[in-house]
């Protein structure tokens, strides 16, 4: 299993998927708006229980997919054996097996690695409840769809946006009252956690984006990294223990001690912390250079290290990955995620 690890954490942090010439994949193709993957076409690459979201071209890539004897799928990477087996999963929305909408990828927030707000304008979807509930219920024909989720930039503000939050979670609880619901939105207020959590949110994510304050301060010039604590906290009371997840992105000047205190901090409130590491790329590197931010080259072995100390934090706190049944870490396609993973 450590072997597979170290293989996804080598993917996860690599470049593209170079297809063969011709090869047709054997599902839809995906196209992401939010994420690590946004504005760019994917596939999910699945082997020895692990997934990865990789971005795929038929012109260059870091591995590649070798199609063998009655159709055998394998990956090198630079022309070298490096997994042996793989299968490409269905992607429903987003996501295998869950259909995660990004309600609007506009946003009045600066924060320097988001990608979503300067993808080109045909990307932008602006979905109407009406249309997301529709894709809805093409998704729940077509696939065995095991949550859905919900993600969004601040449109307009952020009481607007939470009440379109609250529109579509509450026509998805209507026509499938027994679906987990997880959103990803932006809040300001403790009542914006309890409105979305009556409206049928089973979980909620509210992401802290840095462990320290003065990395977050140059990454998210408009946000407030204590309020954002304050309202993690307040979460957890509305939401529950195990069902409130906050991401932190890595890779950005901070060290591993940092990253330790402040996924300790975020367990002993009852919060599930995931762990990204940062992706620079031509969408965002001018960006983040603006922003002062010290962008390092994530090694693999980093990320098996840090994901370890993940693990051990939350079990610290009786905390696992396994109680969210929705957005990341039931997706893990992104990320290392602990007692999923390993």
């Amino acid at each position: 299993m450590e072997e597979a690890l170290r293989r996804k954490a080598v993917l996860t942090l690599g470049g593209a998927v170079r297809l063969p010439q011709g090869y047709e994949l054997p599902v839809r193709m995906s196209h992401s708006t939010a994420g690590p993957g946004a504005g760019f076409g994917s596939a999910v690459f699945a082997f020895e229980g692990c997934r990865v979201k990789k971005s795929v071209s038929y012109d260059e890539g870091e591995f590649e997919l070798v199609v063998g004897k009655r159709g055998k799928l394998s990956l090198t990477r630079k022309g070298k054996p490096f997994v042996p087996r793989v299968t490409i999963e269905p992607v429903v929305r987003h996501c295998p097996e869950q259909a995660f909408f990004n309600l609007d990828p506009r946003c009045i927030y600066r924060c320097a690695y988001c990608t979503s707000p300067l993808l080109d304008p045909s990307e932008d979807k602006h979905l109407s409840t009406e249309r997301i509930m529709a894709m809805l219920d093409e998704s729940m024909e077509e696939f065995d769809v095991k949550a859905v989720s919900f993600t969004s930039g601040v449109v307009g503000d952020v009481d607007s946006t939470v009440a379109r939050f609250v529109d579509v979670v509450r026509e998805t609880r209507a026509r499938y009252p027994d679906v987990p619901i997880g959103v990803e939105p932006y809040v300001s207020t403790p009542e914006h956690i309890r409105m979305l959590k009556d409206a049928g949110a089973d979980e909620i994510k509210l992401n802290l984006e840095s462990p320290r304050r003065d990395i977050f301060e140059r990454a998210c010039p408009d946000l407030d990294f204590d309020g954002i604590l304050d309202l993690l906290r307040i979460a957890v009371d509305v939401f529950g223990k195990g069902k409130v997840i906050s991401n932190i992105i890595y890779g950005m000047g901070e060290s591993d001690a940092d990253l330790d205190v402040a996924m300790e901090r975020l367990c002993s409130m009852g919060v599930l912390p995931g762990l990204r590491a940062l992706r620079v790329n031509d969408l965002n590197r001018a960006r983040l250079m603006e922003a002062g931010i010290r962008c390092e080259q994530v090694s693999p072995e980093r990320a098996m290290r840090l994901a370890e100390m993940q693990k051990r934090a939350m079990g610290r706190h009786g905390l696992t990955t396994e109680t969210s049944e929705t957005m990341c870490f039931s997706c893990k396609c992104c990320d290392l995620v602990p007692f999923r993973d390993f």
